[in-house]
């Protein structure tokens, strides 16, 4: 039987950036994997994850959580290496 975590490794993105989809869209992970993967196929999908990530460090640092904000820019880090066209130009 499939799982989540057979899911997850089928995902072009890592488990970090789908918490990241879930935590932004109040999904729960396995809604996160498929509109991460459903983002990340359409044209300027993987700038709208980034501008995701990015909103959620700038509502860790206005509640303060900077230790929650280290982590999402870690997460923002990797996933534009990863994809660089997510990059903003």
């Amino acid at each position: 039987m499939i799982n989540l975590d057979d899911i997850e490794d089928l995902s072009c993105l890592t488990r970090a950036e789908i918490a990241a989809i879930a935590l932004h869209e109040h999904l729960g992970e396995m809604d996160a994997v498929l509109l991460g993967e459903y983002l990340m196929h359409l044209p300027h999908g993987a700038h709208r994850v980034n501008e995701m990530i990015c909103d959620d460090i700038r509502a860790a640092l206005h509640r303060d959580e900077l230790p929650e904000a280290r982590r999402l820019f870690a997460v923002l880090n990797a996933f534009v290496a990863d994809h660089p066209e997510a990059a903003r130009g």
